[in-house]
């Protein structure tokens, strides 16, 4: 009799990934924006999909204005890099995110796709639902 042929192992595809762009926005008492969009619990970042062609910087400052009614300047965009992460709100996707603090945020209007904007310390974020990214980019600014 012949050998019996090893099963081949199953291969998973790759999760679809998803462009975004992600503000980290802090006041001066150390205090976070977080946003909350319609039809989700998680709070995260104001920010959202990089459209094609756009460049990260230029769609951080659109989703700014976009959710929370804010018109950024250039000079208040600075990068932090870029990070993985599961999204939220896309059950099996991944993240690409392009991260900027935007600096002088004093004030935020939700607009219509955000439920919820909260100023929170980072304790007190530890105690919302937080998006995996929120989670990440918290833990790297406490040190940890």
């Amino acid at each position: 009799m012949g050998a019996v042929p090893e099963p081949t192992p199953a291969v998973t595809p790759p999760a679809p990934v998803i462009r975004i762009a992600a503000a980290v926005i802090v006041d001066r008492d150390g205090r976070w924006l977080l946003v909350r969009k319609r039809g989700t619990s998680a709070f995260m970042q104001a920010g959202g999909k990089i459209e094609p062609g756009e460049h990260p910087r230029d769609a951080v400052v659109r989703e700014v204005g976009e959710e929370i009614a804010v018109a950024v300047a250039p000079h208040q965009v600075r990068d932090l890099g870029r990070r993985d992460a599961p999204a939220a709100n896309e059950p099996g996707h991944r993240l690409e995110a392009h991260v900027f603090a935007v600096d002088g945020v004093t004030d935020a209007v939700p607009t219509a796709e955000i439920a919820e904007a909260v100023w929170v310390t980072p304790a007190e974020a530890a105690a919302l639902p937080l998006a995996p990214l929120t989670v990440a980019l918290l833990a790297d600014a406490a040190g940890r």
